[in-house]
């Protein structure tokens, strides 16, 4: 953790999240690269052994290029962790990200990847499971490109169910689920809390990586 901080990481503070609402693909992507940027390769460098214990196999960060934008600004911005080391789309996946509303700690299984049958399948057949290690404030999503959510504590069985169906069966289908931190919170400016805060999400997200393989 130490290490973190002396190597200048100071946590999230307001200007962090109001890089993501700069006017203009070439200000916004200065903004992202100057303030952004930076902490979450750090963040990057300092959970990939965490991650790599926990899953019990080596996990690489990737912090988001936004490469391919060419008129639109990307309205967030993360670092995911994968068990490969050139690229994390095509596979399931943590994240930790901004919007310019909040930070997200989250699992994901996007659209590209191959695992997402066996995901659902897996997933569908463990459901009490899945919903009795998710805590309740965790929010779950079907489209990552999008800031908000559906909390757990308020999806239902049924709810679930269908989101997992629709992730089978439907090729742009996705799904993700995570913790979302509020921009000015406490957390987020304390680098030793947000990184255990961080490593405890993850723990709990990780019956999801689980099912995915």
């Amino acid at each position: 953790m130490s290490t973190l901080t002396n190597a200048g990481f100071a946590g999230f503070a307001d200007p962090d999240f109001d890089a993501m609402i700069v006017p203009g693909l070439e200000s916004r992507m200065e903004a992202i690269i100057g303030r952004v940027r930076p902490k979450l390769e750090l963040l990057g460098d300092a959970l990939a052994p965490y991650l790599a214990e926990l899953c019990a196999e080596p996990m690489y960060p990737h912090v988001a290029k936004h490469a391919r934008r060419s008129v639109n600004p990307p309205s967030d911005t993360w670092v995911a962790w994968s068990r490969h080391p050139r690229g994390y789309k095509a596979h399931p996946h943590f994240q930790i990200g901004l919007w310019s509303t909040h930070l997200f700690i989250q699992f994901a299984i996007i659209y590209e990847s191959g695992n997402k049958t066996v995901f659902a399948e897996r997933a569908a057949d463990e459901l009490e499971s899945v919903r009795a290690a998710i805590p309740s404030d965790y929010v779950w999503s079907k489209d990552h490109m999008l800031p908000d959510g559906t909390p757990h504590g308020e999806l239902s069985a049924a709810q679930l169910t269908e989101w997992l169906a629709r992730l089978k069966t439907v090729k742009a289908a996705e799904i993700t689920c995570g913790l979302h931190i509020p921009r000015g919170d406490e957390r987020l400016r304390d680098p030793d809390r947000l990184l255990r805060t961080a490593e405890d999400a993850f723990r709990r997200l990780l019956p999801l990586y689980k099912l995915s393989f």
